[in-house]
């Protein structure tokens, strides 16, 4: 019984200790970010470059998922709402989701396990192939040539993918209200403009772009310290895929309430 307490208290503290160890080093790996930003020439190229490997390359697919998000998100509201009569306020419901919650999620999520998922590949082959080595040698700071770029990057190309989420996620529904359950367009347009304010769309932008923040942070944090080989490499991708998509989730909570109390 004596032997089971201590296992226990030991596998509390060694998990502790862990946590605030990995906790203590995304921090200063975030500071030595920010100091290399505010301290050195922005490399305008390499942000340019990132924005297109993680805004442009994943556009189709943000645009497919926000569609299909839409329709779905439609159907099932008019389930439901078909049997109150309140059919006039689909559009609505859809577009507050899209707008407030499931665009900046879902984009996010999307983008995490497209470009997140390949930022860490990159920067981990780069580790494991000793090219980070050799770019410190030539005097390059690593930092501003690889880690920088993807951060400012990231914040701002993922709240542009989100409006194309929130734009073709409110035309998914519309085409199921119309065309596919008969319903009124004006309907539709009407609800969403007596509704849906500006403020609703700006919530979900800056959602947007925390979870951009993150996902590159978590991203280029998990890849620059990569170890092990090409196994290394994988394992993590891995963790850089499921960091960052439970850390957007945890942050929509606390993001929403947030916005709520201002």
């Amino acid at each position: 019984m004596r032997m089971t307490i201590t296992a226990g208290i030991d596998f509390i503290g060694c998990a502790t200790l862990h946590i605030c160890h990995t906790l203590g080093s995304f921090t200063l790996f975030l500071l030595q970010a920010v100091k290399t930003a505010t301290t050195t020439k922005l490399r305008i190229n390499k942000v340019a470059v990132q924005m297109s490997h993680i805004g442009i390359d994943s556009l189709v697919i943000i645009i497919l998922t926000g569609l299909f998000t839409g329709m779905v998100l439609a159907l099932q509201t008019y389930v439901g709402f078909q049997r109150v009569g309140g059919e006039q306020l689909i559009g609505a419901i859809v577009a507050l989701s899209m707008v407030r919650e499931l665009g900046p999620v879902l984009t996010g999520l999307m983008v995490t396990g497209r470009a997140g998922s390949s930022i860490t590949a990159e920067i981990g082959t780069m580790r494991i192939t000793e090219q980070i080595d050799a770019l410190r040698t030539l005097g390059i700071d690593v930092f501003q040539y690889l880690i920088v770029p993807r951060l400012i990057a990231g914040t701002i190309i993922v709240p542009l993918l989100t409006l194309f989420s929130m734009i073709f996620g409110i035309l998914g529904g519309y085409i199921i209200c119309v065309f596919v359950l008969g319903l009124s367009p004006d309907d539709y347009v009407n609800s969403i403009q007596t509704l849906v304010d500006l403020s609703d769309i700006a919530s979900g932008l800056c959602k947007a772009t925390v979870f951009g923040f993150i996902l590159t942070w978590v991203g280029t944090y998990k890849g620059y310290y990569t170890a092990g080989g090409a196994s290394g490499v994988g394992k993590a991708t891995t963790q850089s895929v499921v960091a960052s998509s439970i850390s957007i989730v945890i942050a929509n909570y606390f993001l929403t309430k947030l916005i709520e109390c201002l």
